[in-house]
C-alpha cells in the first residue's frame, strides 16, 4: 500500500513541493535504490537479528515516513522519504520470504503464494488507481490540490502499517509456538553441492522474469495505442486485464500450491508465458489475440516468483543473504529492462519491442529452469547411486564373510576328524601288538598237554583284545562327539 499510494498522489505531491511532474521523477529512482539497499541490509540483518523485531522496526519507520510526507515542502526531503519507503519494502520483501521459509521450510508453498498475492493486489491497485486518476491529474494541473485529502490518504495507510508493526512487536515479545517452530526449523540446515551456482542462476532467472513482468505491465498501454491502434479506453482495459489475471491467479495459486509441487507450477508457468508471448509476437496486430494472449500471459507470470523461492528451498536452505541476493536480481531486472526497452522503443517505434522482450525473457526462463533443476538434483542422483553401491558392497562382504566362516568351520571339522582317525589308528596298532605278543608267550610255555578248551580260550583271548580295542575306539569317538 505504501508503494501503490504514490501513483494516485503523484500530482498532489509535485504541487505540494512546487515542482512539475517531470522534475519530480527522481522520487522513483530514489525509491528503487532504497529498495536495493533495503534488500541487502535486510539480508544481512536477518541472519543476526530476530525476524519479528526487524520487520516491526521497518514497518514503524515506514509509518513515520508516511506521516511526514504530506508536510514535505522540498523535493530533496520528499526524495529522502521515498527512499525510506524503498528500504522498508526491500526489507519486507527479503524478510517475508526468509520468515516463511524459516517457519514452514519446503512445506511453505501456499504461504509463499499468499505473501506474493498481497504484492499482486498492490500492483493491480496501483495500476487501476493511476489510470483512474489520469483525468484528475490533468484537471488538478489547473487547480489547487486539497492538502487535507493528501494528508488523510497518507495518514490512513500509515496507521494501518503501524498496526501491522504492533503485531510484529507482539510476536517478538511473546515467545509463541511459531517462534519456537522457526527456531527448530532454522536448526535444520542443508546445503546443495552447487549452492552458489544455483543462487547465481536464480539471480538471472528472477532478473528476466521480473523485468519482463514490469516491462509488459508498464508499456502495454502505450503499445496498444501506438502499435495496435487501440483506443485509450481499450488500451486501459488491456492493461487492467493483465494485472487482473495476474492478481487472480496468484490468489488461486494459494490453493494450487497445496496439491502441486513448486517445480510443476514453474514448468506450467513457463509453458504458458512462452506460448502466449509467441502468439503476441506473431499476431501483434490482432485485437482478439492481444486480449486473449495478454490474459494468458498475466496468469502465467503470476506464480513464478513465489514458486521459485519455494522450489529452491527444497534443495538448499535459504537464509537472509541468499534471499537478498536473488531479490536484488529481481530488483535490477525491474529497473534495467524497462529502462532499456524504453530507449529501444523510442528508436524503433515501428517494431513491437515490448513483445520481443516478453518472448526473449520467456525463452531465457524456459532454458534456465532445466539447468537449475539439473544442478539441484545431480548430487542427489550421485548420492543415491553411491548409496546403492555401498549397500551392494556390504551385501557382498557379508555374503563373503559367511562363506569364509563356513569354510573355516569345515576345515576345523576336517582337522578334528583327521586327528581322531590318527588316534584310532594308533590305538588299534598298540592293542593289536600287545595281543600278539601275549599270545606268543603263552604258546611257547613248556606245557605238554593243552586242553582243547584252553586252546579255544586262547583263540578267544586273541580275538577279544581286538574287540576291546574296537569298543575303546567307539568310546573315544563318542567322547569326541560330546566335546564337539
Amino acid at each position: 500500500m505504501s508503494v501503490a499510494i504514490l501513483g494516485p498522489t503523484f500530482q498532489d505531491l509535485a504541487t505540494n513541493v512546487n515542482r512539475n511532474i517531470s522534475r519530480l521523477s527522481l522520487i522513483f529512482v530514489g525509491r528503487a535504490f532504497g529498495y536495493l539497499g533495503g534488500s541487502v541490509i535486510g539480508g544481512v540483518l536477518f541472519d543476526s537479528m530476530n525476524h519479528f523485531l526487524l520487520l516491526g522496526v521497518s514497518m514503524f519507520a515506514t509509518t513515520v515516513g508516511l506521516y511526514l510526507v504530506p508536510f514535505c515542502k522540498t523535493a530533496v526531503l520528499l526524495i529522502v522519504m521515498m527512499s525510506t519507503f524503498g528500504v522498508s519494502i526491500g526489507i519486507l520483501d527479503t524478510g517475508g520470504n526468509v520468515l516463511i521459509l524459516a517457519i514452514w521450510g519446503d512445506k511453505g508453498a501456499p504461504h509463499m503464494q499468499a505473501l506474493h498475492f498481497s504484492f499482486a493486489l498492490e500492483a493491480d491497485f496501483n495500476q487501476s488507481a493511476f489510470n483512474q486518476s489520469s483525468e484528475a491529474d490533468s484537471e488538478s494541473l489547473f487547480g489547487i490540490p486539497d492538502d487535507m485529502n493528501l494528508l488523510w490518504a497518507y495518514a490512513v495507510i500509515g496507521t494501518y502499517i503501524f498496526v501491522v508493526a504492533l503485531f510484529f512487536f507482539a510476536l517478538f515479545l511473546k515467545k509463541s509456538s511459531k517462534q519456537e517452530k522457526a527456531r527448530v526449523s532454522a536448526q535444520r540446515f542443508r546445503r546443495a553441492k552447487y549452492h552458489n551456482a544455483l543462487l547465481c542462476l536464480l539471480f538471472l532467472f528472477f532478473f528476466f522474469y521480473v523485468g519482463a513482468e514490469v516491462t509488459y505491465g508498464s508499456y502495454v498501454f502505450s503499445f496498444a495505442t501506438t502499435h495496435a491502434g487501440m483506443k485509450e479506453r481499450e488500451a486501459a482495459g488491456l492493461n487492467s486485464i493483465f494485472w487482473g489475471t495476474f492478481a487472480a491467479c496468484r490468489g488461486m495459486a494459494i490453493f494450487f500450491a497445496t496439491c502441486l509441487q513448486p517445480g510443476t507450477m514453474i514448468v506450467l508457468s513457463n509453458i504458458g508465458s512462452l506460448t502466449s508471448s509467441l502468439f503476441l509476437v506473431l499476431f501483434n496486430k490482432s485485437p482478439v489475440c492481444l486480449w486473449i494472449a495478454t490474459s494468458v500471459y498475466g496468469a502465467s507470470m503470476a506464480t513464478t516468483f513465489p514458486s521459485g523461492v519455494s522450489w529452491i528451498e527444497q534443495y538448499t536452505t535459504i537464509h537472509g543473504k541468499a534471499a537478498a541476493f536473488f531479490v536484488v536480481g529481481a530488483a535490477l531486472g525491474e529497473m534495467a529492462i524497462p529502462a532499456v526497452i524504453g530507449i529501444l522503443q523510442g528508436k524503433y517505434p515501428d517494431l513491437p519491442v515490448v513483445l520481443y522482450t516478453s518472448l526473449g525473457s520467456s525463452i531465457a526462463t524456459a532454458i534456465l529452469f532445466p539447468v537449475l533443476y539439473k544442478l539441484a538434483t545431480l548430487p542427489l542422483d550421485r548420492q543415491r547411486k553411491e548409496h546403492r553401491k555401498s549397500e551392494d558392497q556390504k551385501a557382498l562382504l557379508s555374503s563373503s564373510g559367511l562363506n569364509d566362516y563356513e569354510e573355516e568351520n569345515e576345515e576345523d571339522d576336517a582337522e578334528k576328524w583327521n586327528e581322531m582317525d590318527f588316534e584310532v589308528i594308533e590305538m588299534n596298532d598298540t592293542m593289536r601288538n600287545s595281543v600278539i605278543e601275549t599270545s606268543r608267550n603263552i604258546l611257547m610255555e613248556p606245557t605238554a598237554e593243552v586242553p582243547n578248551h584252553s586252546y579255544s580260550n586262547v583263540l578267544m583271548f586273541e580275538s577279544s583284545p581286538v574287540n576291546t580295542g574296537n569298543s575303546s575306539v567307539n568310546y573315544l569317538a563318542r567322547n569326541q562327539d560330546k566335546r564337539d
